[in-house]
């Protein structure tokens, strides 16, 4: 199936999605708030800028789209034009995601992956409530 866009709509697409303060980060981020958890975002002197830290839980929280991580759903469909380039960045990331977990494992910190087919409405309210348990538990270890 070839792309209905042309390279150049593809382009300015693609180059259009947020890292940052995303639909699902706001979410997440609304109902850690609305818990009691204050955080900070993007904590540059972490590896890989996680997107929520809970400091006081040494946790870290990162929410991740199905597709840019290569989560095994429904989610994380390669697309059928240009593949080896989509397989190969997604790959990147994915061995990047390894690497900059097992480093924050390594100085102590607890993480936390959220993956967007968890938010879907769907499972979003167990998520959640099951977000806020394991940071809690967390917390009195």
């Amino acid at each position: 199936m070839a792309d209905r866009m042309t390279k150049e709509q593809r382009h300015r697409c693609m180059s259009h999605i947020k890292g940052r303060n995303t639909k699902l980060e706001l979410k997440v981020r609304h109902a850690l708030w609305h818990s009691g958890f204050r955080y900070s975002l993007n904590v540059k002197r972490l590896p890989g800028k996680p997107d929520i830290v809970l400091t006081k839980y040494k946790t870290v929280v990162f929410v991740h789209g199905c597709f840019w991580h290569g989560h095994n759903c429904k989610f994380a469909k390669l697309p059928t034009t240009n593949t080896e380039f989509w397989e190969q960045k997604i790959t990147s990331n994915k061995e990047r995601d390894k690497r900059v977990i097992s480093e924050l494992e390594r100085n102590g910190w607890h993480v936390i992956i959220i993956w967007q087919c968890q938010l879907k409405k769907l499972n979003e309210e167990e998520t959640l409530l099951s977000l806020i348990n394991e940071i809690k538990n967390n917390g009195t270890r």
